[in-house]
């Protein structure tokens, strides 16, 4: 927000109770207005209805409409190719190679963007794992964006903790900082770029909370296989015997759905590492999937929906009783609501679980190739994993078009 007129926010006299000493002077951010460092739910939500980010739907959650982007601009994405990453990246369609220079004059961009503004700091850790977990902070424009990392990641424990953290991996989100084509080489005015030489990421033009979400999980992604930890796009849950089982699939294909067991306990949605100790979680949240969800085959899910501190994405609801329809797809099928772990009655606190047991890979095969069940070989499940065969994302929007 840029308060050229010097209001007083809700927040603004306990805006530096919570901060770092590791200072925003160390990202070579000055002149700001002013930083508020790890606001709690409470006062992020006055915060953002102050700066009219969104509105309080029926029961509590934060409803928001992040604008031009409802998924993540996944051709708007790249990685700065340095000394370090040169031969260490498959460079191509999907690793998209950026020049140093110009990653420079971006952020020399982005840091005179900030001046004169208001931004919102999250002090938090990716990975559940004390081994190897990775200190992050994230850097945001709008209030939400700030309860959307609070929500997602791991959280301090103490004042003293937030004192004392260092960040080893920074994400600067800018919903309203556009990229100019011709200078920055990008492909359009939306642009993602993760440095990891300088252990920075830059969002820019982009309101979609998911690209935060997503640009940590591409940061461990590229630093843990290094520490001999492999890195999963999966939900994984627990029975009482330590029974930890994997769900493997591409998003819509029912991880978070299977995940949420009430009868096992929830390690985690979406994101997480397989180290010789067992597998642990990445986040500190889920981010689900709400389009028609089912009050009945999806209770714990469902009731999130209805809770203070939830946060609600492009959810259409009526203006005068702010009631939402989850059934209504008007600004995108891809619904979000973004919510702690501990939401879920039966989420395992210490987000962390055994050697799994079973490992479940999800299609939607509309090709008739699979059988609906299979139970897969060693050799056979290895094949499927690698190839990544799924016919669910292409054949779903083919039929849709009919």
């Amino acid at each position: 927000m840029n308060n050229l007129l010097n209001i007083k926010t809700p927040a603004e006299t306990t805006a530096q109770t919570r901060k770092a000493d590791y200072n925003l002077s160390n990202h070579g951010m000055r002149n700001l207005r002013l930083a508020y460092w790890n606001l709690p739910s409470e006062a992020l939500y006055e915060e953002a209805i102050f700066r009219s980010e969104g509105i309080i739907s029926h029961a509590g959650p934060f409803l928001v409409n992040t604008g031009r982007h409802t998924a993540r601009a996944a051709s708007d994405k790249y990685i700065v190719r340095e000394p370090s990453t040169m031969d260490r990246i498959w460079w191509g369609e999907y690793n998209r190679p950026y020049n140093v220079d110009k990653f420079n004059e971006l952020f020399n961009r982005v840091q005179g963007f900030l001046q004169g503004r208001d931004v919102f700091v999250q002090d938090c850790y990716a990975g559940a794992d004390p081994n190897y977990k990775l200190p992050i902070r994230i850097i945001t424009e709008f209030a939400w964006h700030s309860l959307f990392a609070r929500n997602m990641f791991i959280t301090p424990n103490s004042q003293e903790d937030y004192r004392r953290h260092v960040p080893e991996f920074t994400v600067i989100a800018l919903p309203t900082f556009k990229s100019f084509p011709q200078i920055d080489d990008s492909r359009s005015d939306t642009i993602i770029v993760i440095n990891f030489e300088q252990k920075l990421c830059i969002i820019g033009n982009s309101g979609y909370g998911g690209e935060i979400k997503k640009s940590i999980f591409s940061i461990m992604n590229y630093l843990l296989p290094n520490s001999g930890v492999m890195t999963m796009h999966c939900s994984a849950n627990t029975g009482d015997n330590r029974d930890v089982a994997l769900f493997f699939g591409l998003s819509g294909t029912g991880k978070t759905t299977l995940s949420a067991d009430p009868g096992r306990g929830l390690i985690g949605d979406d994101e997480h590492g397989w180290s010789d100790e067992g597998v642990f979680n990445f986040e500190g949240g889920c981010y689900a999937k709400v389009i028609a969800l089912s009050p009945s085959a999806e209770p714990q899910i469902y009731a999130c929906t209805k809770k203070f501190g939830t946060i609600l994405e492009n959810v259409v609801y009526d203006e005068a009783t702010r009631l939402i329809d989850l059934d209504d797809d008007k600004y995108t099928e891809n619904t979000r609501a973004s919510y702690p772990l501990e939401f879920i009655d039966n989420a395992v606190s210490e987000k962390r679980g055994g050697h799994p047991l079973n490992i479940i890979l999800l299609t939607c095969d509309a090709s008739g190739v699979m059988p609906p069940i299979a139970k897969l070989s060693p050799d056979q499940a290895l094949y499927h994993f690698i190839s990544g065969y799924t016919s669910f994302t292409h054949t779903f929007h083919r039929v849709r078009r009919r």
